[in-house]
């Protein structure tokens, strides 16, 4: 089986105006999907965050994947890493800029493999070692939020779907104060089953993101796990003075200050566990991390560690040197909540329910639609690849979409902006 085409495939789907540290969350998410196609007509599909960038690079990279053949994916990722050798990614979430060719290859892992588990008629679970689990659970990811329901409807007094039922409905109102996050949590817990929760923080002073917390507590009960995420945005003495009054309720902390040494030193003065996506995000930051003893658990993504695999490698790291393992989120649709569930169910070391932006979506670009969580959690059958399929006419919808909002880079403090003149990220720090 030989490799014959990749294609690139831009899209843009609704986002509510998500409030978090770097901003505000655009009208439009961006996303890209790819389809690597091969001379035996089975194709395997990816999906990753967009941007000009990105857009090129995946463009590039068909010239090292045209005639290779999908299962030597060694060969495949060693000829995108000399491909790109020295490129940086320029992706404005707030991560440090890492090369390139690790998340490029990132994406074009998931698609190999979806395509290999298709080639075999088996689940891709099962390519990177078989289940440990049937089904891996998620937590609500609580945000604070504008009114919105995002895309064409903006934001503000007319920002309604009128399609919008349920959830979708209810996800439209506005979640600025301790008790309207509360309603939220509450909704969302219904609406899909899930049993922990997890706040995005480093938004308002941090006693209000605090009260927050406490009133979930109290709404939710002891039994709930709780997380916030400040996103970095909390200075050390902040972290230590707000960590000492959240410690009787957060599971763990993520990230509330910035650096491998500031979450160190923030471990020695408060007992939290401590978790990071952002202080370390790469294989080559790990020895510091050991050495400095800067999070208990990292908040992993095959989508910027390397793929699938490679986050598999991560767990046996994270085993060896007392790590715990979880699964960090961006804005994403069906490909990456199966990619990330395959993963979840095959590997040991996941120890936490793991984060997803997905009931803040309500498109969709596979064919079965919007996939369903069962009490929290998603299911994973042994349908051959990830067990989903492109719809052609809702990518061709999405595609559309991004052609026509004008976005084409993700800049959270630019939104922002638009509703505070001056707002930047580097004022934003408490």
């Amino acid at each position: 089986m030989k490799i014959t085409d990749l294609i690139v495939t831009p899209i843009a789907f609704d986002d509510p105006p998500l409030l978090n540290a770097a901003g505000l969350h655009a009208p439009y998410a961006l996303r890209i999907i790819i389809e690597i196609k091969t001379d035996e007509n089975i194709s395997g599909i990816g999906e990753i965050a967009g941007g000009s960038a990105a857009l090129e690079s995946l463009n590039q990279a068909k010239a090292f994947l045209i005639g290779m053949d999908p299962f030597e994916r060694n060969r495949i990722r060693i000829a995108i890493e000399k491909g790109f050798e020295g490129v940086k990614d320029t992706m404005n979430v707030g991560y440090a800029p890492k090369n390139v060719a690790n998340r490029i290859y990132s994406a074009l892992n998931i698609a190999l493999l979806d395509l290999c588990g298709k080639a075999v008629e088996k689940p891709v679970c099962d390519l990177i070692g078989g289940r440990v689990r049937d089904r891996i659970d998620f937590s609500a990811y609580l945000f604070y939020k504008y009114e919105g329901a995002g895309g064409r409807f903006g934001m503000g007094k007319d920002a309604h779907d009128p399609e919008a039922i349920g959830w979708h409905k209810f996800k439209e109102q506005q979640f600025l104060t301790p008790e309207e996050v509360v309603e939220e949590a509450k909704a969302m817990c219904q609406e899909f089953g899930f049993k922990s929760l997890k706040l995005k923080g480093g938004v308002f002073e941090p006693q209000v993101e605090s009260d927050t917390v406490i009133a979930l507590s109290k709404a939710f009960g002891k039994d709930t796990p709780i997380r916030i995420d400040p996103n970095a945005c909390w200075t050390l003495e902040t972290s230590v003075e707000y960590g000492k009054i959240l410690e009787p309720y957060l599971e763990y902390y993520e990230d509330p200050c910035k650096g491998q040494e500031a979450m160190a030193e923030l471990g020695r003065l408060v007992s939290i566990p401590r978790a990071t996506n952002m202080c370390t995000t790469s294989f080559d930051e790990i020895p510091s991390a050991i050495k400095l003893g800067s999070e208990d658990i990292i908040l992993a993504d095959p989508h910027y560690w390397g793929g699938i695999e490679a986050t598999m490698q991560l767990g046996k790291i994270c085993a060896v040197f007392g790590r715990k393992l979880s699964m960090h989120s961006n804005s994403h649709l069906g490909i990456s909540l199966m990619a990330m569930a395959h993963l979840g169910v095959a590997c040991p070391e996941i120890s936490y329910a793991m984060d997803t932006h997905y009931p803040w979506q309500k498109d969709e670009v596979i064919k079965c639609g919007r996939l369903k969580f069962d009490d929290g959690a998603i299911v994973v059958s042994n349908e051959p690849g990830l067990g989903v399929e492109l719809d052609y006419d809702a990518l061709e919808r999405l595609h559309q979409n991004y052609l026509k909002c004008g976005y084409t880079e993700r800049n959270d403090e630019i939104e922002m902006q638009k509703v505070v003149p001056g707002w930047t990220v580097k004022d934003h720090i408490f």
